[in-house]
């Protein structure tokens, strides 16, 4: 994976952000969170970007951070939940590395999630409401990744898996 991206796609609390930052420290490269790097560009945190500008500006954001990272060659780069369902993104983040898609159970997404007032999509979100959301991702998820792991076990675990599925 010398001098490509690794994108980590999956549903709210899949583990992206954890798993990531242990999968660039055993690879040695940088890690990136892209709504943290959204939010830094902006200059407001992700629910304030919801609420004045709406979810459209939030993903025009994203697809642009998307596009550039693919075009950087390196590291690891968690997604927002939503990322990949938009088709050019997920051929960005497929041409400038891998995708891989962080498979974890609704159950184990939804303990992380629920009433996590930094996830706009999920702060007031009813239980049964992101269960669909979760399963109308699915096929995207599947449909951009490069390859998938099992989003159960430790981060280290999950990072051992990527690194051994993608090397």
């Amino acid at each position: 994976m010398k001098n490509r991206t690794i994108f980590l796609c999956g549903f709210m609390g899949c583990g992206k952000t954890t798993v990531g930052k242990e999968l660039a420290k055993a690879l040695g490269c940088q890690f990136s969170d892209l709504d943290e790097l959204i939010a830094l560009r902006d200059g407001r945190t992700i629910p304030e970007i919801f609420a004045q500008s709406g979810e459209d500006y939030f993903r025009k954001l994203e697809s642009e951070l998307i596009a550039e990272k693919a075009e950087e060659g390196s590291g690891v780069v968690a997604l927002g939940g939503g990322a990949v369902l938009k088709k050019e993104n997920a051929e960005a983040a497929k041409r400038g590395g891998a995708v891989v898609f962080i498979d974890t159970p609704f159950e184990v997404c939804y303990g992380r999630i629920c009433g996590d007032k930094n996830r706009p999509l999920a702060a007031n979100a009813e239980k049964d409401e992101l269960l669909q959301r979760y399963n109308s991702r699915l096929g995207a998820y599947n449909s951009a990744a490069s390859f998938k792991v099992p989003g159960c076990g430790s981060p280290q675990q999950i990072a051992r898996e990527i690194i051994a599925a993608a090397l």
